[in-house]
């Protein structure tokens, strides 16, 4: 892959998405801009097919004036960023221990079937994936998923079948 330089990287980031970001570092004096960069990784991956290239992270890292293993280090820490190409719906699959004792390794198992396809891979359609995620904090509902920013919680293969027929 070959370096873009720093004006290349700025143009990755439209004037839109340079907005909303900066909403955020208004949030934080000055000299801490830095501490957007979750905010910054989150608006960028939404505007870019759901997603983050190492050139958008570089992108972040130009724009908050720090240094790109720092944006790195948060981008892939952090279940919620990606780094290859998702589905139209991201479907997050709870595993914490509530959700397993409550079956999530079944409702998992399920989807996968049902979608024909395996944890990060994306149907032919390009409108499901599937990301097994540490815990969504629902665990009285328990076993529950994440598509987009809907939770969906007591789930068996029917409520499954009916959520994913709503979805367009």
């Amino acid at each position: 892959m070959t370096q873009l330089d720093n004006s290349s990287l700025l143009g990755l980031l439209n004037q839109e998405v340079r907005k909303e970001i900066d909403h955020w570092v208004a949030k934080y004096p000055p000299e801490q801009k830095q501490s957007a960069v979750m905010a910054a990784l989150r608006i960028v991956q939404e505007n870019h097919q759901g997603y983050l290239t190492e050139p958008l992270m570089d992108a972040v890292a130009e724009y908050l004036d720090m240094p790109r293993i720092a944006v790195y280090e948060v981008a892939t820490f952090y279940s919620m960023y990606e780094h290859q190409p998702v589905g139209r719906h991201k479907i997050c699959v709870c595993n914490s221990i509530s959700c397993l004792l409550n079956g999530s390794h079944e409702m998992l198992t399920y989807l996968q079937d049902k979608l024909g396809v395996k944890l990060g891979e994306v149907t032919a359609d390009g409108k499901f994936s599937i990301k097994e995620v540490e815990c969504l904090g629902a665990c009285v509902g328990a076993p529950a998923v994440m598509i987009g920013k809907q939770y969906y919680e007591d789930l068996t293969p029917a409520k499954i079948d009916q959520i994913l027929e709503e979805l367009d």
